[in-house]
C-alpha cells in the first residue's frame, strides 16, 4: 500500500508536468504551434517570443502552479506514512523530491505533446517554491536580474537554479536543513544546465538568441 503511494506520486506529478500549458495558450490565443517558432519548446519563453509578453507570463504563472501542486499533492498523498528499503527509510521529504524531479520531467517530455517540451526553469522553480519559498524567491530574483542585464534567459535560468543551492548550503550545514533538498536542488540545477547545452554552446560563439 505504502508502495503504490509512492508510485502513484511520481506518476501523477508527471502527467500534471505533461500538461503543455505554452502550447496550448500559444494555439488558442494565436493559433500558433510554439514547438514550429524560435527555440521549438513549449516554455515560457519561447513563447514569450512567438505569442507576446503577456502570453509568456501567463505561461509562466501556469506552469509553475502546477509544479507547486504536484509538489504539495505528494505531501499529501504519502501523508505519516514511511517506506523503509533496506536500511533507507522514504518519507513524505523524499515523495516531495520525487514529485518534483517527475513534474520537471513532464514539462521537459510531456506524453500529451509528443515528448517534445521546455527546458523545465519554470517547473523546476515551482518545485522549489513549494520545497522551500526563500531559495525560490532568490533565484527568481537572480533569474530576473541576470536576464535583463544580459537579454539571455538562459543565462539568468542557471545563475538563478546556482543561486537557489547556495543559499541552501549553509542552511544544510548550520541549521539541519533537510539534505535530501540540497541535493535535490544540485539535481535540478544540473539538469538545467543539460536542458540549455545548445543556449551555451550558442554563448560561447555569440550566436544566442536575445530577449525582445
Amino acid at each position: 500500500m505504502i508502495v503504490a503511494r509512492f508510485i502513484s506520486v511520481v506518476v501523477i506529478a508527471y502527467l500534471i508536468g505533461s500538461i503543455p500549458f505554452g502550447l496550448i495558450i500559444g494555439k488558442l490565443k494565436t493559433g500558433i504551434d510554439v514547438r514550429k517558432q524560435g527555440s521549438g519548446k513549449t516554455g515560457a519563453t519561447n513563447v514569450m517570443r512567438a505569442a507576446g509578453t503577456k502570453l509568456g507570463v501567463l505561461t509562466i504563472v501556469l506552469d509553475v502552479a502546477k509544479a507547486v501542486g504536484a509538489v504539495l499533492l505528494a505531501r499529501v498523498v504519502v501523508a505519516s506514512s514511511v517506506l523503509s528499503v533496506g536500511s533507507v527509510t522514504l518519507h513524505w521529504q523524499v515523495a516531495q523530491v520525487m514529485a518534483g524531479l517527475a513534474v520537471i520531467a513532464g514539462h521537459n517530455w510531456p506524453v500529451f505533446a509528443k515528448f517534445k517540451g521546455g527546458r523545465g526553469v519554470t517547473a523546476s522553480f515551482g518545485t522549489l517554491a513549494a520545497i522551500y519559498p526563500p531559495a525560490a524567491v532568490l533565484g527568481a530574483e537572480v533569474i530576473a536580474i541576470s536576464a535583463l542585464h544580459s537579454r539571455h534567459m538562459s543565462v539568468g535560468s542557471i545563475l538563478g537554479a546556482m543561486a537557489a543551492w547556495c543559499l541552501l548550503v549553509p542552511l544544510t550545514i548550520y541549521y539541519d536543513f533537510p539534505p535530501i533538498y540540497l541535493a535535490y536542488c544540485l539535481v535540478v540545477t544540473a539538469l538545467l544546465v543539460y536542458q540549455h547545452r545548445d543556449n551555451i554552446r550558442r554563448l560561447q560563439q555569440g550566436t544566442e538568441r536575445r530577449l525582445w
